[in-house]
């Protein structure tokens, strides 16, 4: 096998919460993490060439050592002792950028399972996700997705049952927020709130929608920013057509809802659709065997 497809599943975040500073300059957090059906298409080509080069269907993406997914590639080669091979990633990109859905982290995850493939499954699912916190933050939960709790910078991961069945609605303004600014704003502010993580985790394990979409919160929305009046707007359009619960994902600027009711997803979905480029339904994904 020479080449494969792979596809790299978009994130939301259920909850996030801050929970310190750490001394490396990064924060603590604790996160309730979900894959879902807006992804990204990779195919990857393995030769003996000794690179790692990329393309994208978007001109403005970086495909040197900045893009995450070649950076994955490196490394699983390096960490396999086969650095005289190389591979050629395509990426063709459907989740929108600098949204908090994590595309950049999925691309790298699949790339990770991808080169698993084509150099014959060496490394179990625990060794990619060690390689993928060297990558990036996220990268480690988009090894095998699905529903899981997430803490440290993201990197420390427990398994979940699924999500129960539902429709997200996701939309994101034409802006995109800045992670390290954002994170700087959180650190000169007092949180008015945290998620309730336990109460999350034990609505997960009864299965109970309703319960879990009580309990949804992502501090990052107590930050004093002008572009949060966008993301309340749209917050406030999918609870008026009926979503359980809407929030932010990750520092944004994507917005979501989570509904048992798909024609009212639709009609949701139809309206922001008028005003923002990027809206789309989604559904929740399993976890990957990998």
């Amino acid at each position: 096998m020479t080449s494969i497809h792979e596809k790299a599943y978009a994130k939301l975040n259920l909850s996030l919460d801050v929970v310190a500073r750490r001394e490396d300059g990064f924060h603590e957090l604790t996160m309730l993490m979900q894959t879902v059906s807006v992804c990204d298409d990779l195919t990857l080509e393995k030769n003996d060439s000794g690179a790692v080069k990329a393309a994208c269907n978007l001109h403005f993406i970086p495909t040197d050592e900045r893009n995450l997914a070649v950076r994955a590639a490196r490394c699983y080669l390096e960490e396999i002792g086969e650095e005289e091979r190389g591979v050629q990633i395509r990426m063709d990109k459907h989740i929108p950028v600098g949204a908090g859905m994590g595309g950049g982290s999925a691309d790298a995850a699949a790339v990770l399972r991808g080169m698993n493939r084509l150099f014959d499954a060496r490394l179990d699912r625990r060794k990619l996700e060690e390689l993928a916190s060297r990558v990036g933050s996220d990268v480690a939960f988009c090894v095998a997705g699905g529903t899981a709790l997430a803490k440290g910078r993201g990197e420390i991961l427990t398994d979940l049952p699924d999500l129960p069945d539902c429709v997200f609605v996701i939309a994101k303004p034409e802006f995109s927020i800045s992670t390290p600014e954002l994170y700087k704003k959180l650190d000169s502010v007092s949180l008015r709130r945290h998620p309730d993580t336990a109460g999350l985790l034990q609505g997960i394990e009864n299965g109970e929608l309703r319960e879990i979409c009580r309990r949804m919160y992502n501090v990052f929305e107590d930050v004093p920013d002008r572009r949060m009046r966008t993301v309340g707007e749209i917050k406030g359009v999918l609870l008026d057509h009926g979503a359980l619960s809407a929030m932010m994902t990750g520092t944004g600027s994507a917005v979501f809802g989570v509904f048992e009711d798909e024609a009212a997803a639709e009609r949701a979905g139809e309206q922001l659709g008028k005003e923002y480029r990027f809206c789309t339904l989604a559904r929740p994904v399993k976890r990957y065997r990998t």
